[in-house]
């Protein structure tokens, strides 16, 4: 049923080789480990949890493309095999990368996607899941605790009910928070939770910009981290939260944010009784 024999290799086309060393979960693995150094059958097979007939198989087609060679009782990979296995292991690095991507994609800010995929791989993707809907919330508020300035372009990942309690902890102890959103959401803050409301912005260290035309994501600037939040279009609902240490992407976020910033307006809350 795996279909390892050297009669399926035709020879007339690389995309053959490639469907080849991919339509088996173990044979680009068992390349690579014969690229580190020479391997007996059986000590592959136990790599790679295959059978021996499976494996015999395996090595016979590698061998029909000069992909390895028998030294002994083991087999090494030659350089063209080298060359074979690098490249396979770049490839589905690559597109491992953009898997982590990919539930994402419609939200990112089109100046992320631009970036290189060496970039994407250092981007922490948490998305929300049915049975996790609060999963970015909870990363955020783990990386809440590690900073000790925040500011925050749409921070409606940050103004929810189970984050306050942090908010209020970190303005206590120090923590600059700046608050960049929309008049509305503003209101609905103050309006929703008063009592919240009211502890934060007796706070020195807590500024409330308001700004009428927003994108469709969120910028969260933190002391080592850069954070982007996905929001769903109409309802907010938070749908993913990007973070990185990324110089390229902090770049990006600081220069968003602060261009933002300077257009913004302070927001004077409302007289909230205590």
């Amino acid at each position: 049923m795996g279909g390892d024999t050297a009669n399926h290799y035709h020879g007339d086309s690389p995309t053959g080789d490639v469907a080849y060393l991919v339509r088996s979960g173990h044979r680009v693995p068992a390349l690579v480990a014969m690229t580190e150094r020479p391997r007996s059958r059986s000590e592959l097979c136990e790599l790679t949890g295959v059978s021996a007939s499976t494996m015999r198989r395996t090595i016979a087609a590698f061998e029909a493309r000069s992909w390895v060679h028998k030294e002994g009782y083991q087999y090494v990979a030659t350089r063209p095999g080298e060359v074979i296995a690098a490249e396979m292991e770049r490839l589905l690095a690559r597109v491992e990368t953009e898997r982590s991507v990919r539930a994402v994609w419609d939200w990112l800010p089109a100046a992320i996607g631009d970036l290189s995929i060496e970039t994407w791989g250092e981007l922490t993707v948490t998305a929300a899941e049915p049975d996790a809907p609060y999963r970015p919330v909870k990363r955020f508020e783990t990386l809440l605790g590690r900073t000790s300035a925040v500011r925050f372009l749409r921070p409606e990942v940050a103004l929810m009910e189970f984050c306050f309690d942090l908010l209020e902890d970190l303005l206590d102890d120090g923590v600059e928070l700046t608050l960049i959103d929309r008049p509305a959401c503003h209101a609905y803050f103050f309006s929703t939770y008063p009592e919240h409301a009211a502890a934060m912005v007796r706070r020195d260290n807590f500024t409330v910009l308001a700004h009428d035309d927003l994108p469709a994501y969120g910028v969260g600037l933190l002391d080592d981290r850069v954070i982007v939040s996905c929001y769903e279009a109409g309802s907010g609902t938070v749908q993913a939260l990007i973070d990185t240490d990324d110089p390229a992407v902090r770049e990006w976020a600081r220069s968003t944010v602060e261009r933002y910033a300077a257009d913004a307006r302070a927001v004077e809350p409302p007289r909230i009784a205590e």
